[in-house]
């Protein structure tokens, strides 16, 4: 560290901001996991509902679109999240040129 100049710590700094939101970017990226399971499971349970009581179907349809577009809109924040970090990179600003 004695011997760095101050071009190699900024390129240093900068290296590790762009690893960092590479991580986060892949971490969001994840969340889109979760609702795709969540719908799954859900349109299932609508479709043995409707199986089972087949005069509820616009009911179920109507209450499992209302769910999935809810469960998704979490997806899409994770997405939003992830595409702002790997394209924006809102913290390479706060490092000094």
């Amino acid at each position: 560290m004695e011997n760095q100049t101050l071009e190699q710590t900024e390129l240093i700094a900068r290296a590790i901001v762009l690893a960092g939101q590479g991580i986060g970017a892949g971490l969001a990226l994840i969340a889109g996991i979760g609702p795709g399971i969540g719908e799954g499971y859900a349109v299932g349970k609508a479709i043995e509902t409707i199986g089972r009581q087949p005069e509820a179907k616009s009911s179920a349809t109507t209450t499992m679109f209302i769910g999935c577009a809810v469960a998704e809109s979490t997806g899409i924040y994770g997405l939003l999240i992830g595409l702002v970090l790997i394209f924006v990179n809102p913290f390479i600003k706060h490092l000094h040129d």
